[in-house]
């Protein structure tokens, strides 16, 4: 008998499992195309608001650039332009009545500027130091003459002078030019001051020196930038200023731009156009300075300057 040898079992190959995942799909083109879509989105023109916003500008500035466009033309006509001539310049030079409102125009706005200054650095101290609750109350009513109609104030001021039998006269103008100018001055100088820290001016009151020592030492050198600045643009906006000026003036000296009014109301005149452009340059001139002081000092400029900064 013979034996057969047992059989082996037979082993199958052992199947690998791969443990790794297999490769995911690649999702970046996709995100390229979401983003590159979300770019061209916020990249697109707002078409409408930029045609909006050309004709705002279109009327705003065209009428003043034509305003200077023939006040230097040779010719008497404000409808059609020939020649380039400073002849108008030269009769506003000329002209006594125009240079005696530029003359009262230029007092009114030194002695406001000077005025709403010293007043107004006081004001903004007070309102900084002052912790109680007055203080807080008057720097709100503060607020009211930036946002109460010009027109307002100028009628308020005229009875004020009238029921006081006060003749209106130049000292009116500055007067109330004053009181309407301490507001700018104290918005712009009151942060400037928040912001200085107060140990310095205790550390030199430390070092001897009295408080009114401290406050023209070392507070109000800190200061001078923003009173610079604040300065130059209350200079600008009486000179500019119409409405206010021409409820508190008197019947002769008046300043130009009430001038100006009592004159185009007879018809536009050449030198009117003259006028106009030296004013809206000097305006524009003096805004700029006023913006420019605090760079000059190391300080930001530009639009910090109604913050004070």
């Amino acid at each position: 008998m013979t034996l057969r040898p047992a059989l082996k079992p037979q082993r199958h190959p052992a199947v690998k499992v791969n443990s790794r995942p297999g490769p995911r799909p690649n999702r970046r083109p996709a995100r390229r195309q979401a983003v590159k879509r979300h770019r061209r989105g916020t990249d697109r023109r707002p078409r409408f608001a930029i045609a909006v916003t050309a004709a705002f500008l279109a009327l705003l500035y065209l009428p003043i650039g034509v305003v200077v466009l023939f006040s230097f033309n040779s010719q008497k006509s404000l409808t059609v332009f020939k020649d380039f001539s400073l002849r108008w310049y030269s009769a506003f030079l000329k002209d006594d009545v125009l240079i005696g409102s530029l003359a009262m125009s230029l007092r009114v706005s030194l002695v406001a500027m000077a005025g709403s200054l010293i007043l107004g650095v006081a004001l903004a101290l007070g309102l900084v130091r002052c912790r109680s609750r007055l203080g807080s109350l008057a720097g709100l009513v503060m607020l009211v003459p930036l946002i109460t109609p010009e027109i307002v104030t100028g009628v308020a001021a005229m009875l004020l002078f009238k029921g006081f039998g006060i003749t209106l006269s130049t000292g009116t103008v500055m007067l109330a030019e004053i009181t309407f100018s301490i507001s700018y001055v104290t918005v712009i100088l009151r942060s400037r001051i928040a912001a200085l820290n107060p140990e310095v001016e205790e550390a030199a009151m430390d070092l001897g020196a009295t408080r009114w020592q401290a406050l023209r030492l070392v507070t109000l050198p800190a200061l001078l930038p923003s009173i610079l600045a604040s300065a130059v643009l209350v200079f600008a906006l009486v000179f500019d200023d119409f409405v206010l000026a021409y409820f508190t003036t008197g019947v002769d000296p008046q300043p130009l731009s009430v001038r100006i009014y009592s004159a185009i109301r007879f018809g536009v005149q050449p030198t009117i156009n003259a006028v106009g452009t030296l004013m809206l340059a000097g305006s524009i001139g003096l805004i700029a300075l006023a913006l420019a002081i605090p760079r000059l000092f190391g300080r930001r400029g530009g639009l910090d300057l109604l913050s004070g900064k």
